[in-house]
């Protein structure tokens, strides 16, 4: 009985109502967890569908058996971000909560190891450093991977290793075709959030060719001059020669120049820890008011405020990668903007921006994606 008590106090702080779709799945992963025999459930959401929260349901059903969960991420920002979640609505109900990843010193290390080791944190979160040989659980009842697609099949079993053989959760919002999802997820119980929160905006996306760039830049100064925040995605770091393609440290110069007096913050995967959580931190509370970013940005980035995606050299960017850039937008109450910049040059490239233009549902876009790319590797060792 005591175990429905803490999910409901969840409930009453979460500061939002559950849609249709979340209780439903709350319901199968939570009795998944009744079951003796442990389950491999396989939740696919799209983009902003909320599936952390059941997550956290699950994980607090877990805790009040005294058992642990292991939440795992594919990056660091987005382990932290899911860190800072689960901290907010667990710490009240008295669940500790530790995160583990690479860049945490010798010292922080060490504490949440022995905490993870003793049982006393009974949900660690953290990336792929959750599973390596000198960490060992207490007890560990429940594994949450976040988007699976970007494990490998091995890293999965190594964290399935690690419990007495607890129940798997895998989360996903690049919505795996339809026809795939039966030949490789045969093993798997499949629960689908087809359902987004209310308040989501929908999302005008454009395909806008280069030489119309300076159209871009001056309705992007319009949004943020109104007060909104925005998002510039370039394919590349710095400049290179063997590629014709944006790069984040080229376009910043030009951008200063178009938006002056604007902030201007810069995000990219070579940048250390510490400092990309002090960008994203400054982007999120409105310090900053364009990201400038590589597809560091793709996931787990929740930022109500901002309202515009460009995305320079659109083409070069895979279909299930763009849904994922366009889903960091359309999360407040404004209305919202995603512009694929393209030089036009590439007869696919152009199809694939076409896909783009016309729908949002990440189903019929995985579907495309498959047929204009072929079946690749979605569940590889490679």
């Amino acid at each position: 009985p005591q175990a429905a008590q803490l999910g409901r106090e969840l409930l009453k702080t979460l500061g939002f109502r559950l849609t249709g779709a979340q209780r439903r799945v709350t319901t199968e992963v939570l009795e998944d967890l009744i079951r003796d025999v442990p389950r491999l459930r396989l939740v696919q959401g799209d983009v902003g569908s909320g599936k952390t929260v059941i997550a956290a349901f699950a994980a607090i059903r877990a805790a009040e058996h005294g058992a642990q969960t292991a939440l795992m991420a594919p990056t660091e920002i987005l382990a932290e971000q899911h860190y800072l979640n689960f901290v907010s609505w667990l710490d009240p109900l008295g669940i500790p909560v530790v995160l583990l990843t690479g860049s945490l010193n010798a010292a922080e290390r060490k504490r949440a190891i022995a905490a993870i080791e003793s049982g006393e944190a009974l949900v660690a979160v953290g990336t792929h450093a959750l599973f390596q040989s000198s960490v060992s659980f207490h007890r560990l009842a429940l594994t949450v991977v976040d988007e699976q697609h970007r494990f490998g099949v091995h890293q999965r079993m190594a964290l399935k290793d690690k419990g007495q053989l607890p129940h798997q959760l895998v989360m996903t919002a690049t919505p795996i075709p339809r026809t795939l999802t039966m030949a490789l997820y045969a093993d798997m119980d499949v629960s689908i959030l087809d359902e987004l929160p209310a308040g989501r905006q929908p999302i005008t996306t454009t395909v806008v060719a280069d030489e119309r760039r300076d159209e871009v830049l001056a309705h992007l100064a319009t949004e943020l001059d109104a007060g909104r925040q925005a998002y510039w995605v370039c394919p590349l770091i710095e400049e290179s020669d063997a590629l014709e393609a944006a790069s984040v440290e080229g376009t910043l110069p030009l951008l200063e120049a178009a938006l002056p007096g604007r902030r201007i913050g810069v995000l990219h995967g070579r940048m250390k820890s510490g400092e990309k959580a002090r960008v994203m931190a400054e982007f999120k509370s409105g310090r900053l008011q364009l990201l400038l970013a590589t597809t560091v940005v793709e996931v787990g980035v929740d930022v109500p405020n901002a309202n515009v995606m460009v995305i320079n050299n659109a083409e070069r960017f895979g279909l299930a990668q763009l849904h994922q850039l366009r889903g960091r937008i359309g999360r407040g109450q404004y209305k919202s903007y995603c512009i694929l910049l393209t030089d036009g040059k590439s007869e696919e490239g152009n199809e694939k921006l076409g896909v783009m233009e016309k729908t949002r549902d990440g189903f019929v876009i995985a579907e495309e994606d498959l047929r204009l790319r072929g079946p690749g590797e979605v569940l590889g060792t490679a």
